[in-house]
């Protein structure tokens, strides 16, 4: 109910700021932004951009996810391995992914590999540290009182670890999509012809801004989508922990 609320609110909030002469301009009313929406699914040409961003962003994000979590593990597991590793993470996550994009461009062409790239940097790099830390902050005693009965590495890891950072993975997936989604432009600056990015981005030429708040919007009604389906899983999985914790 609450919700429906927020939502009603912000509706009206920003259909009162469309009939502001100077704000108009800019922001269409909701009515507007509906209409284009009809006209644009019509087409299909929505449609297009929607399932080429979809692909760009599942195969980026996916990725990510596969070599993240392994490296995540091993350097929460090794030390070696974090003195090698980390440096380089750190020092890459502090570069925005638009920085990298003549790279990937010159590297691989403009074709989609280019786009899941960029999407794969952004996404794994924000993944790792946050399954990192959750790997690091499992409790230790859970770890010694696995080898006081006699559990091997093996064991510990699989039975111990995994188990309990599994929660942290969840929001390491959650910041991912969030990641990816924000990446997207950036991702179709590379030569894209078709991407709610790109979509955005052509109309933004051409003083459309009923398609580009389009575009934000559908990139936002999804991410949220996603998010609260990563949750959905999260109350599903990690059930158990909240009873533990009670």
């Amino acid at each position: 109910m609450i919700t429906a609320i927020s939502v009603v609110l912000g509706l009206v909030l920003w259909y009162l700021l469309s009939k502001v002469p100077a704000i108009g301009a800019i922001i269409n009313n909701p009515f507007h932004v509906a209409k284009t929406f009809g006209n644009e699914l019509t087409s299909g040409r929505l449609w297009t951009n929607l399932w080429a961003s979809l692909f760009r962003v599942i195969g980026g994000f996916s990725l990510g996810l596969i070599v993240a979590i392994p490296v995540a593990f091993l350097m929460a597991w090794y030390g070696i391995v974090r003195s090698v590793v980390d440096p380089w993470i750190q020092f890459f996550r502090t570069i925005p992914p638009i920085a990298l994009t003549p790279i990937v461009i010159v590297s691989q062409g403009v074709g989609e590999s280019a786009k899941i790239s960029i999407i794969f940097v952004a996404t794994f790099l924000v993944m790792v540290i946050s399954i990192f830390q959750g790997v690091r902050n499992v409790d230790s005693t859970l770890i010694r009182a696995a080898r006081v009965l006699g559990a091997k590495d093996k064991d510990i890891f699989f039975e111990v670890v995994v188990p309990a950072s599994f929660p942290y993975i969840l929001v390491g997936v959650r910041l991912g999509l969030a990641a990816a989604w924000t990446t997207l432009v950036a991702a179709e600056l590379t030569g894209a012809n078709k991407g709610l990015g790109n979509m955005i981005m052509e109309a933004s030429l051409y003083f459309r801004m009923d398609v580009v708040i389009l575009g934000v919007i559908v990139i936002g009604l999804i991410g949220l989508s996603m998010d609260k389906f990563v949750l959905f899983l999260e109350r599903r999985l990690t059930g158990w922990q909240e009873v533990r914790q009670s």
